[in-house]
């Protein structure tokens, strides 16, 4: 049953301005070490950069959280061998997602010039079954 979905659109320059602006004080601080290599080696980095923020707001929306309490390198976005988005999670956010009853996290990102988007889907047992009439 799909208990959460995100999604989130964000400007690659506005990445591009932030990074160049704080460089490692940014990346080190929302992106972990193996998202940093991936986005180091692609011709264009900023909009992979881009497109693993937009995917943490949108699993943090998914969720129904803000950043309170979990950390951004919580949130691994990472790629199969076929080049396939997912996202690893760490720490107390997958804590969070456990108690949550969340089996699956389903990934999409898409990028141009000038944005990125991602979309996050969240599989699992619905917890409260009380409905809005």
């Amino acid at each position: 049953m799909i208990v959460g979905i995100g999604i989130d659109i964000i400007n690659v320059d506005r990445i591009g301005r932030i990074i160049n602006k704080w460089n490692s004080r940014f990346t080190h601080r929302i992106f972990t070490h193996k998202e940093r290599l991936y986005c180091e080696k692609k011709k264009n980095g900023f909009q992979s950069y881009a497109a693993r923020f937009a995917a943490k707001e949108a699993l943090l929306k998914a969720l129904g959280l803000g950043l309170s309490g979990v950390s951004w390198n919580d949130i691994e976005v990472t790629n199969s061998s076929l080049g396939q988005p997912f996202i690893e999670l760490k720490g107390n956010i997958k804590n969070i997602a456990l108690e949550k009853k969340i089996d699956k996290v389903f990934l999409t990102l898409s990028h141009s010039n000038k944005y990125a988007i991602a979309q996050v889907i969240l599989e699992g047992k619905l917890i409260n079954k009380s409905f809005r009439k």
